[in-house]
């Protein structure tokens, strides 16, 4: 699931309600189907660029999921992950002098301390004063 685009992201949400149903205790059930619902509503306004305060409740819905449900379970690097770090660590003996405990998987923690979710509380504001993203752009335009 690599180089994903904007209609990927549609195509994965309008199958993981369904999906994702029943496979939690009921208490965290609820709490990760109401997320999936707040990303497809997010993706669904943001596709019509419609975006209200009401659209903030995303990042409600995502810090209880981070408090309530991600902290009832424990969660470690894949298989891929953990290959990849030992062999990393192999590759570099002098600069990694890894612990013996270092051959277990490490825990993986969810993470809303990054930009893109401390921008969310943002959005609103900037798309009332901008306009959407489509309607600029960054790009540098030389004059001829």
């Amino acid at each position: 699931m690599k180089r994903l685009v904007a209609h990927d992201f549609e195509d994965i949400l309008q199958c993981a309600i369904p999906v994702f149903e029943g496979l939690f205790p009921p208490n965290h059930d609820l709490v990760v189907q109401s997320l999936l619902y707040r990303f497809t509503q997010w993706h669904t306004l943001t596709k019509l660029r419609i975006h209200s305060d009401s659209t903030l409740k995303l990042s409600q819905k995502l810090w209880r999921f981070r408090d309530h449900t991600c902290a009832a379970f424990t969660t470690t690097e894949l298989p891929k992950e953990k290959a990849a770090c030992q062999k990393r660590s192999a590759q570099c003996p002098e600069a990694h002098n890894p612990p013996p405990e270092s051959s277990r998987a490490r825990v993986k923690n969810f993470n809303l301390n990054t930009y893109k979710f401390h921008a969310m509380g943002d959005y609103v504001r900037t798309i009332r004063f901008f306009g959407t993203t489509d309607s600029f752009t960054t790009q540098i335009v030389s004059i001829s």
